[in-house]
């Protein structure tokens, strides 16, 4: 299983104490510690037309920037562990973001919510495949193994805003079940269930694609 974008561990937590002592070479480290799970999340999320104008390490920086002013009150009292209330200031300044430089007025072509962002299929997509398509895709070619990883990725991205949340969180982000239930204000048992109905929903969808009839040349004759 591939890790987790974020870094959680007992360095994390020796930081946060010190910072919440006043130290302020803890603050730094603990910024910077987050800065590349940070970046990630924004490469993931951000809507590939909008990180053609938008240079990405500007919009972490406003991240690191603003994690920076609201650090004190985190540390006086800490509503969730500490990356995913890193989290959720990045994926507010995502939203912001996608919505000062989004290229298209249409509402077929932009949604209100960035889309995944991925380049090319990773692992966390061949993995998120193998689950949702085809347990025997690993020995599978190169070549069939990207074909089948792009066609989750696309029907990822046409799932709806709740569906695609937690698929991301869960196979891109590779958070937990008890982190995606902190992070969205849920019991356990709640996130796991989303979950698995958005699973389902892109098995389904998936296997709708896979049923249609393609159009040939002689089904035109």
């Amino acid at each position: 299983m591939t890790k987790s974008i974020w870094a959680g561990d007992e360095q994390t937590e020796t930081l946060l104490g010190a910072a919440r002592d006043g130290n302020s070479d803890a603050v730094n480290q603990l910024l910077e510690k987050h800065r590349a799970p940070i970046r990630r999340l924004v490469e993931l999320r951000l809507d590939r037309k909008v990180q053609q104008r938008v240079d990405v390490s500007d919009v972490v920086q406003d991240v690191m920037i603003e994690a920076s002013g609201r650090l004190e009150k985190y540390l006086s009292d800490p509503s969730m562990a500490f990356h995913l209330w890193l989290r959720q200031i990045a994926w507010d300044r995502i939203i912001d973001t996608y919505r000062r430089h989004r290229v298209s007025a249409k509402r077929n072509m932009d949604r209100e919510q960035p889309m995944i962002a991925a380049v090319s299929p990773d692992q966390s997509t061949l993995e998120l495949a193998i689950q949702v398509c085809d347990p025997a895709l690993t020995p599978a070619a190169a070549a069939t193994q990207r074909e089948i990883a792009l066609k989750v990725e696309e029907a990822v991205s046409r799932m709806n805003e709740q569906d695609q949340e937690i698929i991301v969180m869960r196979h891109y982000e590779h958070l937990s079940n008890l982190e995606i239930a902190e992070a969205l204000g849920l019991n356990a048992a709640a996130a796991s269930m989303r979950y698995l109905r958005a699973v389902r929903r892109l098995r389904e969808m998936l296997q709708d694609e896979e049923d249609q009839p393609s159009i040939d040349g002689d089904a035109l004759q």
